[in-house]
């Protein structure tokens, strides 16, 4: 016979405050009040058809096609309809805040900021060894090793040495900044010479350098990142009272 447990909101409470949970939920609660805030103040309505959309847009994303996987979902997380509604109505309020905050802002911002926005495409691998490092180095530069066979030989972790040590197409901020100078003033294709970090003597080659576009993608990631920002920045001034 199984055991029966009735979990009540104190106990969730209290878990939450032991697996130190609490703050982020905290600021989650207290991010949601002020875009509802600010919305209402910027006079922003949702449309039931534009509520429609974003709800479509939800269940598809957490790839909810039937009615029957929906419901299921919904009774995973613990919520209700409407509970799942005002959900959705947040997530849209979200994004026509930022919108209606930052769209006018995304070409000047992008245009001051346009070198933050390249990407590189690159493989490293990283040593213990300097002086075997500046060896392989030249070993690359004289075609007699490929960085294919050396990433074979040194990286240890197996997924990486699967794919060569590939690191992927990254933008600038993604990649360390004692290396990001070297990586992004590079004419690719090309080998770095080795750069001695905190993590060791890295190797790396520059496959490509993208540079950045405004188009759909990159305008969608600079107004998340101006809104992430002011959301951030409102939480800091914001006095929080939690009664417990």
């Amino acid at each position: 016979m199984n055991d029966f447990y009735t979990i009540s909101s104190e106990d969730i409470l209290y878990q939450l405050k032991l697996s130190c949970q609490l703050p982020d939920i905290i600021a989650a609660i207290a991010t949601r009040k002020i875009i509802t805030n600010a919305a209402h103040q910027a006079d922003i309505n949702i449309q039931a058809g534009e509520l429609q959309q974003t709800a479509d847009k939800i269940r598809l994303a957490k790839k909810l096609i039937k009615a029957k996987d929906t419901a299921l979902w919904l009774e995973k997380h613990y919520l209700s309809l409407n509970e799942f509604k005002e959900l959705v109505q947040v997530s849209l309020l979200s994004a026509k805040l930022a919108d209606y905050l930052f769209a006018e802002q995304v070409e000047p911002f992008f245009a001051a900021h346009q070198l933050d926005y390249a990407k590189s495409v690159t493989y490293e691998v990283v040593l213990d060894d300097e002086d075997l490092a500046w060896k392989l180095f030249y070993d690359l530069q004289e075609n007699h090793i490929s960085f294919q066979n050396l990433a074979q030989q040194y990286i240890q972790e197996p997924e990486l040495r699967r794919v060569g040590g590939y690191c992927g197409i990254r933008y600038r901020s993604d990649v360390m900044p004692e290396i990001a100078n070297y990586v992004f003033t590079a004419h690719p294709p090309q080998i770095l010479k080795p750069i001695l970090t905190h993590k060791g003597v890295h190797l790396i080659w520059v496959e490509e350098i993208i540079q950045p576009h405004l188009d759909e993608e990159l305008r969608c990631k600079i107004l998340r990142d101006l809104f992430a920002s002011w959301l951030q920045q409102k939480l800091e001034e914001m006095r929080i009272v939690v009664q417990i």
